[in-house]
């Protein structure tokens, strides 16, 4: 854990802005509209040669580490604060070892912590009894998520302290959020006895069109509203709802497809027999039904020449859908758990991709260790250019991080574990 003191020593009184980030080459389609929500100076654009599928696919390219330089690119939106506290060091020191907790790692560059987040960079300092923050971002949806995580950090860690948070630079317009869009049911779709397809469709939805993240956050309203009720950014950047009475649940699912022409959005919801908000809208919902969706969020694969997927019904749709965007040449294995092979559905796969799928056959979800020992019994390639996915149920996901981690010595940047769900809180 870093001292307070030891933070403070890391900053000079002559304080300057100077960030490093990879410097990656930016290749993209000019016919295309559609933007990614990381900073585009790390993105590769491309469209996908899956036929029948109108979405762009984003690819990171390989480059090389840049020079510590002035931020100066014009395709960054920049907001900074200056919030004045009694102990800036220390409270600087508790959110650094807090987010590190999050796999949100800070480094000394030079004097400054940076901070690469799957929406933009954030950079702080403490000058005297001031804790400078600077957040960057390459829309105003991901500039408004970092600004809430700062201030809500702050806050939070500020304790009894009440801090003014000001910003500066490019601010919220009020009303909704940036990254949030209203949508309609268009239609629904039984695909197997325990999914179902909705189709929504709205104004304005290109942001979504990013392979490199996956999922949005639905909202559902409650029910008898006369119109529904959103979230909105507060001035010191914190996100603000309704009284309980009028916030809407939300929840994260994958985007299966979509299509920017007829302004289409599929989602895939498993359907449980103790249904939660998503599944009782996805069985209930009529069409013209109104949802709020915010992102794009989460986080895709990274580009290698042996892919590992594993992960059971809730995460199926993240896995069709990056099977469907792999280069031609890509090799791998995919682990499905299901209830049994009524859930199975076709999927799009490079010929050297295996798919397997795991039947609980009668066993509850989040009770086996199919996944787990499907996962250990792989056999790996003798080369490192490899990336495991996985998403699962909260304890299973443990077990496969672990796995993953201290038996496949495999690197923060040759795997992403996320557990979906919790048998636990379900």
């Amino acid at each position: 854990m870093m001292a307070a003191s030891q933070f403070q020593r890391l900053f000079s009184p002559l304080f300057r802005w100077i960030l490093i980030s990879d410097r990656q080459c930016l290749y993209y389609d000019a016919g295309s509209t559609a933007f990614a929500s990381q900073p585009a100076s790390e993105q590769g654009f491309s469209f996908s040669a899956v036929p029948g599928r109108d979405i762009r696919t984003s690819k990171r390219l390989q480059a090389g580490i840049g020079q510590a330089r002035w931020r100066t690119t014009l395709d960054l939106l920049i907001s900074e604060t200056r919030i004045a506290l009694p102990d800036a060091a220390g409270l600087a020191a508790r959110m650094i070892d807090h987010l590190a907790e999050h796999d949100i790692a800070f480094e000394d560059q030079g004097g400054l912590m940076v901070a690469k987040l799957p929406f933009g960079t954030s950079s702080l300092a403490v000058e005297a009894e001031v804790l400078k923050i600077r957040v960057e971002a390459d829309d105003k949806g991901n500039l408004e998520m970092l600004r809430s995580v700062v201030a809500s950090h702050v806050i939070e860690f500020a304790g009894d302290t009440a801090p003014t948070i000001v910003w500066s630079g490019h601010e919220s317009n009020g009303g909704t959020l940036a990254n949030f869009r209203e949508v309609r049911l268009k239609s629904a779709m039984t695909l197997t006895p325990h999914m179902r397809r909705l189709t929504f469709t709205g104004d304005d939805i290109a942001r979504f069109v990013n392979d490199d993240d996956l999922h949005v956050r639905l909202y559902f309203p409650p029910e008898g509203l006369a119109r529904p009720e959103w979230p909105w950014p507060a001035p010191d950047g914190r996100i603000l709802w309704p009284e309980p009475d009028r916030r809407p649940i939300t929840r994260y699912y994958t985007i299966r497809r979509i299509d920017l022409q007829s302004r289409d959005i599929d989602i895939d919801f498993v359907v449980h027999d103790h249904a939660g908000p998503g599944s009782a809208f996805a069985v209930n919902a009529k069409t013209g039904a109104i949802c709020g969706m915010a992102g794009p969020l989460g986080r895709g694969i990274r580009p290698a020449r042996w892919l590992l997927l594993a992960g059971d019904e809730t995460a199926l749709p993240a896995i069709a859908r990056i099977l469907e965007t792999l280069p031609a040449t890509t090799t791998g294995e995919v682990f499905i758990e299901v209830a049994d092979q009524d859930e199975e559905v076709p999927l799009v796969a490079p010929s050297g991709v295996v798919i397997r799928w795991l039947h609980r056959a009668g066993r509850s979800a989040g009770t086996t260790q199919l996944l787990v020992d499907a996962v250990r019994a792989v056999r790996w390639p003798d080369h490192r250019d490899v990336f495991a996915w996985v998403a699962c149920e909260a304890q299973a996901l443990n077990a496969l991080r672990d796995h993953l981690r201290n038996e496949r010595k495999l690197a923060r940047d040759q795997h992403l574990a996320v557990a979906y769900w919790s048998l636990r809180q379900s």
